[in-house]
Parts: structure tokens; sequence; C-alpha cells
């Protein structure tokens, strides 16, 4: 069976789902595929909580991204009801032994300075005050630095995707899933997509399949991107802890020089009794269709031992769930948002190194801007794969 449209979304994650209701919002024509039936705990869009927070100490190419992002979250909440972004707040601080406060490559200091360059409300905090605003955080040394950012928080990733899918269905837009993608290829002025069920032919092509876009884009993505497994663990709270009464935030945890030395956590959920805590690691990669998708009991010790005990109080040994999520990376860890170098209206978008989902609903706007327009109001050239020229 063939089809047509005029845009073709392929990836209905955190970027394919915002692009898809934005483009189906302005009327375009569009489909969108995916593998599985969005949302889904077998790529890069799952876990319950995602952080967002608008001074991305990543660079300032992302603040306006991010800044959209989180108006949309809120328009969508209108529309359906649905809370999506819990503003608890973010914090980002350095707490460790080798903290240099003239170091302007650390992250809590460039996630400072791009807020007093782009006017993002924040406070810097010393450590006394860490302690006493957020006594989960005792733990931390004398010498700590905080920066807190009061408009910033968490969005719920599952949510996002199925009230964007949601709404671009009753748009007009028509979602196929349990469907693989397993060829693009020029067809004239068009693309034609091979899916296991069928073809497609569409004007332009979004790809935004996360760890399924090298295989399937072939050069020079196949050799840019990688997979990192990542894990993600919830650890039961202490009964009756104190150090919870407060309010919680997001938070950002660097307590060493070292890439490992890094943790990410967000409040305890109602109900749920539990903290999640993560770390991010790119030195191991796997190959998409045989990601290990188990936690051993040996590496949730070893997170507790690592990230936890003596830098969070209040939280047991006990892991009450685990997951596993992917990355997928580039070699410089920023994203990549271009066209395809050998495939004609063919736009790549989703390799965003796991540091994507706050700026997905601003990047889906820009993305269907572009679709129609040939041009988006966001600026994207940072993402310009003419920065990997030599790879490519």
């Amino acid at each position: 069976m063939q089809q047509r449209c005029k845009v073709a979304v392929l990836g209905l994650g955190a970027m394919g789902a915002a692009t898809a209701y934005q483009l189906a919002k302005a009327g375009v024509d569009v489909i969108g595929i995916d593998r599985y039936d969005p949302p889904h705990t077998q790529g890069s869009s799952h876990g319950d909580t995602r952080i967002t927070r608008l001074s991305a100490g990543e660079g300032p190419q992302y603040l306006p991204l991010v800044r959209s992002s989180q108006r949309i979250w809120r328009e969508l909440e209108a529309l359906s009801g649905e809370s999506l972004f819990e503003q608890c707040g973010v914090l980002v601080m350095t707490s460790s032994p080798a903290y240099d406060p003239e170091d302007v490559n650390d992250f809590t200091h460039q996630t400072i300075a791009l807020a007093r360059t782009y006017g993002v409300k924040h406070e810097v905090l010393a450590a006394a005050a860490i302690r006493e605003r957020f006594p989960q955080f005792a733990p931390v040394l004398d010498s700590a630095i905080g920066y807190f950012e009061p408009e910033g928080g968490f969005v719920r990733p599952e949510r996002c995707i199925a009230v964007q899918l949601k709404l671009a269905r009753q748009h007009g837009a028509r979602l196929l899933t349990h469907e693989t993608v397993t060829q693009l290829q020029a067809h004239g002025d068009q693309v034609r997509i091979t899916t296991d069920k069928g073809s497609i032919i569409a004007d332009k092509v979004v790809v935004s399949a996360g760890m399924w876009s090298a295989d399937l884009l072939g050069a020079p993505f196949s050799d840019l991107l990688r997979v990192c497994r990542q894990k993600l663990f919830w650890f039961e709270v202490q009964q009756h802890e104190a150090a919870f009464a407060a309010p919680s935030p997001s938070f950002i945890l660097i307590h060493g020089p070292g890439d490992a030395d890094v943790n990410y956590g967000f409040p305890p959920l109602p109900g749920e009794n539990s903290m999640k805590v993560a770390t991010e690691q790119y030195s191991e990669t796997s190959a998409a269709d045989q990601l290990d998708r188990t936690i051993t009991a040996r590496e949730e010790q070893e997170m507790f031992r690592t990230q936890v005990q003596g830098r969070i109080a209040g939280l047991t040994p006990k892991v009450v769930k685990s997951s596993v999520c992917a990355y997928t990376v580039t070699p410089d860890c920023h994203f990549i948002i271009d066209e395809h170098p050998h495939l004609k209206n063919v736009t790549v978008v989703s390799a965003c190194s796991g540091h994507g989902f706050k700026h997905s609903a601003g990047l889906g706007l820009a993305l269907a801007q572009r679709c129609i327009e040939g041009e988006s109001d966001v600026d994207l050239s940072a993402f310009s794969l003419q920065r990997f020229a030599r790879q490519c």
C-alpha cells in the first residue's frame, strides 16, 4: 500500500511528536511513523521526569529553544487538562574536593554566567544556604556553590508525547504505529519511504528516529552517532524523612572532576515514596538492537555507593524501580539539526546527546516552520553538520 503526504515524520518520540503536532496544527498533511506505539520505553523519551531549565549550561544556542518549549508546555496543559510541567525549581551545584572558584569551565559557573548574560531569574547559593533550604543536600562540602532557578523544574515525557500525538490526530495527522521504516530514497523532488508494511511518497521528511537514525540514514551519520546505554534508579525515601518535608527541586550535582562524578535527580513524586537519581555515561556504546535493558543488583549497589551515599540525605539503598534508556550521542555532545547531505528534502533531528527533551516542544515548532516556510524563528545554525565537515 502506498500513501502520499506533504511531510513525513519518522520516529514519534520527543522530537517527532512535537514536530508532527506543530505541522498538523498548521494544517499540513502529515504522516508520522513509529516502530512501536509511543509513548513507549524502547528509546530515549521515558522515565517519568525530565529536567527543564532556562539557563542551559551547555550553551547559549539552547536558550531560545527551552524558552519556547516551556511556553508550549503551558499551552498544551491548557488544551489537554494534563499536568505536564512542574515548576519546582532547579538546583545546579558543584560540591567537589577539586572545586576551583576560578574555573570558568565548571558547569555550575557556566550556568550562572549564562543566566546573568540572558536575564534568567536565579540565585547563587553558598553551602550553608543549600543545606538550610534543601536539607536533602546537607552532605555538600563547605566549599559548595549552587545555582537555583525558580522557573525551572521538570516535565513529564510520556504525558507530553501522548498529548501532542493526541492533538496531532485531532488536527488530521495520520500516525502509523508498529511500522518500521527500512529505507529512504530520492523520488524525483520527493522522497520515497519504504516500511515493513508499504511505502509513502512525501514532499519532505523529518527524521527523528533517535538511536535508529544512524542505520537508517547511512553516512555520515553512521560515522558520527553513537548509542550510549543509561541507567535510571528510584531509591526508597526513608520513612518520616524530614529532609523532604520542604519543597524539593530537580537537581544536578557535580561532585568530582570526572565525567562519572555527576548525577541528577528529581523530587519524590506524590504517593511514590521514592526519588529518581541517575547518571550519564558516554564511554560505552551499544547497538540499537542489542541494548541491554536489564539492571543488575550489582549496578544498583554501585549507584548507591558512588552517587547517593554521603551525597543525598534521606534515601535508603533499596531500589524501588529502575529503567534503561538510550542517548544518541554526537562527537561534541551537541545536537545535529540539518539537511541530509545526500538526500534532498530530508531533515535530520534528534541526535540530541541526552539533553534534548527540555527543548523538544520548541524544536518541534522550529522544524514545522522550517518545513512550511523554509526557515524558523529560532536560529538553528549552531546545530549544522558543517562543524563535522572533515568527517562528512
